[in-house]
């Protein structure tokens, strides 16, 4: 079973996080889930965003990695994937990656290592993904750089759909990213 870190995105820890995270352990894997924002839970995208600006997510992110084994998928859902690019490329033992919502242009965040599988899941027009942060771009050099990284894209356009706590929420959608991301995660 897979020992996974998995970073939350600008609303906080939501309970929508907590139960992907859940989930992920109802299959038996060990799964982390930091509190970047220690305990500040926020319900618009824009008071999340202020609000990551004035608190060191990098800092909090590499010191709740502190005690873990150096053998994780780092994960994350959105912002939290900038935590998780950064450091499965700065922190030895990186055995995979669970990217949802976000891929990170690695000159921000250090080359994905190789010969480390991940899976990058989004909508296929989220307009966060597609177009604003030019994340499809790093996914797409993500795929092609590296043997074993997917990109699944789903038919919609919501960006943090697989939280089941926020209005973007799409149930079957979730459904066959969590069917995938645990045969991924039981596969390493």
């Amino acid at each position: 079973m897979a020992d996974v870190v998995l970073f939350h995105h600008v609303h906080g820890l939501t309970t929508g996080v907590q139960e992907f995270a859940d989930e992920l352990r109802a299959a038996g894997h060990t799964v982390h889930t930091p509190d970047l924002f220690e305990g500040q839970v926020f319900d618009t995208l824009e008071e999340g965003m202020a609000f990551s600006r004035t608190v060191p997510v990098d800092d909090r992110a590499a010191a709740a990695v502190e005690g873990l084994p150096a053998e994780l998928v780092y994960g994350g859902f959105s912002m939290g994937v900038m935590c998780a690019q950064t450091l499965a490329s700065s922190r030895p033992g990186a055995v995979g990656g669970l990217l949802l919502h976000s891929a990170i242009d690695p000159q921000w965040v250090g080359p994905w290592p190789d010969g480390v599988p991940a899976q990058i899941h989004a909508m296929e027009a989220d307009p966060f993904f597609i177009e604003e942060d030019g994340d499809l771009a790093a996914a797409e050099a993500m795929v092609a750089a590296h043997d074993g990284v997917e990109l699944f894209l789903y038919p919609g356009d919501e960006h943090l759909f697989t939280d089941s706590s926020l209005a973007a929420f799409d149930a079957d959608a979730t459904a066959l990213v969590m069917q995938r991301a645990l045969a991924f995660l039981g596969g390493l």
